[in-house]
């Protein structure tokens, strides 16, 4: 994946995608796919030997990247981080407001 040498995010330079062609990353039009399924798993077989893994999957989470295949994630498998996520924040924040006897009990019961 070429990413943009005038980027500032430092661990870009230490991806193990920057030796690889964007295409393995990214799908073409109209993609069948059996071949989008082997291009993605190989994609990931990158990613998993990638010192900047984490990192490069949080960026794709924070912008988010709606293409291709960043951190080890599709953008399918991406958007079920993203909704988990945005779930237990709202939970979470329904738990701060319960006042601490419902907690008590919530936890309880």
């Amino acid at each position: 994946m070429r990413l943009d040498p005038l980027d500032d995010n430092p661990w870009h330079t230490a991806a193990a995608c920057r030796r690889d062609e964007a295409a393995l990353f990214f799908a073409p039009s109209k993609e069948p796919t059996a071949a989008r399924l082997a291009r993605e798993e190989h994609a990931k077989q990158v990613c998993a030997g990638c010192p900047v893994l984490l990192s490069c999957r949080e960026h794709a989470l924070a912008q988010p990247e709606p293409y291709g295949v960043w951190g080890g994630l599709t953008a399918a498998e991406r958007r079920v981080v993203l909704a988990r996520r945005r779930r237990r924040t709202a939970e979470l924040r329904a738990e701060a407001q319960l006042v601490p006897a419902q907690r008590g009990r919530r936890i309880a019961g």
